[in-house]
């Protein structure tokens, strides 16, 4: 183990030693209120899913419970009503990273890229995102996804636009990274099986390999998260314990260092348990009845 890897763990270790969940929660409180840089948007409700119209009143809901700790928010998607996500957060002088979901459809992707283009000249998007984890999941190749990109930067003028993939795309994809105006990289120790106590420094690690890759672009951690409950992955066990710590390292190192990072979760979904097994429901800040976990 490296020097830096045992002060960080000595660290964490007085920073939680002996406290009880109670305590840990009453720390998030705190850490919460003091406001974080994003926070990923969650629309969904109970029995709905991606393709499902969403309303107005609950985007307004449910932004109306974040909107006092968050200076931004992430969106998904640009057909739906998730086009009605950042025209919402303007009202609450939120922020906005807007998202085209690019996937096997053509004909929703077209409707998506019009979506963004036409939000971002409308002034309601800070950063346009043309697709999230396109590479990783293999939806479309390489060159299509770069059309698209082209396309988007086009046509949208004002703001920076980007791509949202894992870390690692951006190393092995020079072309992508190239036409991206900043860097959207998710990072999840937890997807990769790390044990809590290097959860920290592993993200570190990932930011770095690709602010390499970005040769001197911004770069914004577009999601990163920790489950509060489900089956382990490896050496990384979901639990509430876990999950309050996560979350306070992972602000404590945004507001230290200043990285931009758009936390995963706001709201759980049920919906995400078919793709990401039982923990995919349990990333949210709130449960899905819109309580706050802690």
């Amino acid at each position: 183990m490296s020097y830096k890897a045992e002060r960080f763990l000595t660290l964490a270790s007085l920073d939680y030693a002996g406290k009880t969940e109670k305590e840990l929660k009453s720390l998030c409180r705190d850490m919460l209120k003091g406001g974080m840089h994003g926070l990923c948007f969650s629309p969904y409700m109970e029995g709905q899913q991606p393709g499902d119209q969403i309303s107005e009143d609950q985007i307004r809901r449910r932004m109306e419970i974040i909107a006092p700790y968050t200076r931004w928010i992430r969106s998904f998607s640009c057909t739906d009503g998730n086009e009605s996500i950042p025209k919402i957060a303007r009202e609450f002088g939120i922020k906005t990273l807007v998202g085209a979901w690019l996937g096997d459809d053509p004909d929703i992707n077209e409707r998506e890229v019009e979506g963004l283009i036409e939000l971002a000249n409308e002034g309601y998007v800070d950063i346009a995102a043309v697709g999230n984890e396109v590479m990783y999941r293999g939806d479309l190749t390489e060159e299509e996804l770069l059309g698209f990109i082209h396309r988007a930067k086009e046509s949208i003028t004002e703001v920076p636009v980007g791509y949202v993939d894992a870390y690692y795309e951006f190393s092995e994809r020079p072309r992508i990274t190239e036409i991206c105006d900043v860097i959207l990289a998710n990072c999840y120790p937890f997807w990769e099986g790390c044990d809590l106590d290097y959860s920290l420094l592993y993200m570190k690690d990932m930011y770095h390999k690709a602010a390499r890759a970005g040769n001197g672009k911004k770069v914004i951690i577009s999601e990163t998260g920790w489950p509060s409950q489900g089956t382990n992955l490896e050496g990384a066990y979901p639990s509430l314990e876990n999950f309050l710590k996560y979350f306070m390292n992972t602000q404590k190192w945004s507001q230290e260092e200043d990285i931009e990072i758009f936390y995963f979760s706001s709201f759980d979904e049920s919906w995400k348990v078919g793709a990401e097994g039982d923990v995919g429901a349990f990333w949210g800040l709130w449960d899905s009845k819109e309580k706050l976990k802690f």
